[in-house]
């Protein structure tokens, strides 16, 4: 093994321009499915989350740190949609009482899992389509679809 004397400058190893990106540094890192916790409890509260910010009781703002900034942004429109809708007939927002009939679970690659969400309510059983993404030691939603 070669030493340089001390003082000299040593050659650096060639990086390609890819590789030198700070982005990839600070971006956020994907994390394989054995690292993360099991997605059932935060599929849970987060369907519950996102229920509560439809009927007005919850800032879509508290949300924010489980989902990814496309999930957010869509969830912010779809939120003001409920909210000019039930301004217009009206409603004032109540706490809803919704109840988690079952979790359906897939993983169709590595720290990713994609579900449904089945949650009934007073008036009507809806169903949230959920996409997981594993990302720096945590599940986040890439997408969300409440049918």
């Amino acid at each position: 093994m070669a030493t340089t004397p001390a003082g000299s400058a040593r050659a650096l190893p060639h990086h390609s321009p890819r590789s030198t990106q700070l982005s990839e540094f600070f971006a956020p890192q994907r994390t394989p499915s054995i690292e993360l916790p099991s997605p059932e409890p935060f599929l849970r509260n987060l369907a519950l989350g996102v229920l509560e910010v439809f009927a007005g009781v919850r800032e879509v703002e508290q949300l924010a740190r489980w989902l990814t900034e496309d999930a957010y942004r869509k969830l912010v429109v779809r939120t003001n949609l409920a909210t000019r809708a039930r301004n217009a007939r009206g409603m004032v927002a109540r706490r809803p009482v919704h109840t988690v009939m079952s979790v359906h679970e897939s993983s169709p690659a590595d720290g990713i899992v994609e579900a449904v969400v089945v949650v009934r309510g007073p008036a009507r059983t809806r169903a949230l389509a959920v996409r997981l993404e594993g990302r720096d030691g945590r599940w986040r939603a890439t997408s969300l679809a409440l049918l």
